[in-house]
C-alpha cells in the first residue's frame, strides 16, 4: 500500500476542510480509505448538505487510491484485468476437495458466503478460515491476522485453538492474530460495519468473517411491514463490505441462514434467506449441507466457477478431505 495514501489525512483532500473532517471522524470515518468506502447517504447524514457533493467527495478519495495504485483504474483493458486477476491471493479452506471447488480457496477483493441448515459447518468453516488465512502465501495462506464478528453467539476460542494445534501450530500466536468482536443488535452491527477500516489497517487483517449476516435483522424485522426496511439495511451492509474487500484487499466471508418454500414440490426446499439482496451481493454462494458425517458443499452462484458440489469432513483440526474409504464408499 502507498505510504503517501496512509500519511494523508482528510484534509488534504480537495473539498475537505477542518469542519468537514472533524464531522466525518465523529462518523467513524477517519482515512481516506475509510471515506473511497463509504456510502453517500451516511457522508450526507455525517456531514450534511446535498447528496451529489457526498458523492463527489467519495470520488475524490476513490481516485487518489487509484493514483495510488491501490484501486484499478476506472477503464482498463480485459488483458490487464486478467493479469490482475491470476495475481489473485487465495486462502486455503483446510481441505482440497473444497479448494477445488473454489479453484484455489478464499478469495481476496470478494464477499464469500456460506449458507445451509444449523449444524452444515458454517461455523467450523469460518474458524478453520481463521488459522488458515495466518499461513505465509506460499503456503496457501493471506499472511495476515482475522477479523470475526459474532452475531450468534457461535465463536469459540478453545475451537480454534484445537484447529491450530491440529495444524501443528502455535495456538497461542493464533489466537493473538484473531480480532473478535461479539454483536448484540442489528444496529451495532452496522456501526461496526462502518468502523472497520481503522482495525483492518491497524492490525494487518487480511480475513474478515460475519458469522452470520441476517440472524440479528430476522429476529429483529418481524411481519411484512418491516420487510423493505430490513433489506435496505442489509443492502446497505452488504455494500459496504464489497466496498472494504475491494479496497483493502482481504477476503471477506459471510454466513447466511436458511428458510423453507413450503410451495416447492420438487427438489430441495431449503433457499438462503436475505432474498436478492444478498444473493446479488455475493461474489460466491456456496451452499452446505449435512450427509450422514460428512457435509456437502454446493457452488450455487459465482461469475466464474461453474455448478460443482464436493464432500468435506469436520475433524479436529478443522475442515477436511473424508478419508479415502469413505470416499470410495
Amino acid at each position: 500500500m502507498s505510504q503517501s495514501v496512509l500519511d494523508e489525512t482528510l484534509q488534504d483532500l480537495p473539498g475537505v476542510g477542518e469542519e468537514t473532517q472533524k464531522k466525518m471522524n465523529s462518523a467513524g470515518i477517519e482515512s481516506v480509505m475509510d471515506l473511497a468506502a463509504a456510502l453517500p447517504d451516511e457522508l450526507v447524514e455525517a456531514i450534511g448538505g446535498a447528496r451529489d457533493r457526498a458523492s463527489a467527495l467519495i470520488f475524490v478519495a476513490q481516485n487518489k487510491l487509484r493514483e495510488s495504485g491501490i484501486l484499478e483504474k476506472e477503464f482498463i483493458s480485459a488483458s490487464i484485468a486478467l493479469e490482475k486477476r491470476q495475481s489473485m491471493i487465495k486462502c486455503t479452506t483446510g481441505s482440497q476437495n473444497l479448494n477445488d471447488l473454489l479453484k484455489g480457496g478464499i478469495e481476496t477483493q470478494a464477499l464469500t458466503e456460506f449458507y445451509g441448515e444449523f449444524g452444515a459447518g458454517k461455523s467450523q468453516i469460518c474458524h478453520t478460515l481463521c488459522v488458515t488465512s495466518q499461513l505465509p502465501i506460499e503456503e496457501g495462506g493471506l499472511g495476515g491476522n482475522a477479523l470475526y464478528i459474532d452475531t450468534e453467539g457461535t465463536f469459540r476460542p478453545e475451537r480454534l485453538q484445537q484447529i491450530a494445534e491440529g495444524r501443528g501450530l502455535d495456538s497461542g500466536q493464533v489466537l493473538n492474530n484473531i480480532i473478535f468482536s461479539k454483536v448484540y443488535n442489528s444496529s451495532h452491527l452496522e456501526l461496526i460495519t462502518k468502523s472497520l477500516g481503522k482495525y483492518i489497517e491497524k492490525n494487518n487483517v487480511k480475513l474478515l468473517v460475519i458469522d452470520s449476516i441476517i440472524s440479528l435483522h430476522r429476529a429483529e424485522f418481524i411481519g411484512r411491514g418491516t420487510l423493505a426496511d430490513r433489506q435496505q439495511k442489509l443492502n446497505g451492509i452488504v455494500h459496504r463490505l464489497l466496498r472494504i474487500a475491494e479496497i483493502h484487499n482481504i477476503a471477506v466471508v459471510v454466513t447466511n441462514q436458511v428458510q423453507s418454500t413450503p410451495d416447492a414440490f420438487f427438489g430441495d426446499p431449503t433457499k438462503p434467506a436475505g432474498g436478492h439482496v444478498i444473493g446479488h451481493s455475493s461474489t460466491y454462494r456456496i451452499y452446505l449441507k449435512k450427509s450422514g458425517q460428512e457435509r456437502t458443499a454446493t457452488m450455487v452462484d459465482s461469475p466464474s466457477h461453474p455448478y460443482g458440489q464436493t464432500r468435506f469432513s469436520l475433524t479436529e483440526k478443522g475442515i477436511a478431505d473424508p478419508e479415502a474409504k469413505k470416499m470410495k464408499d
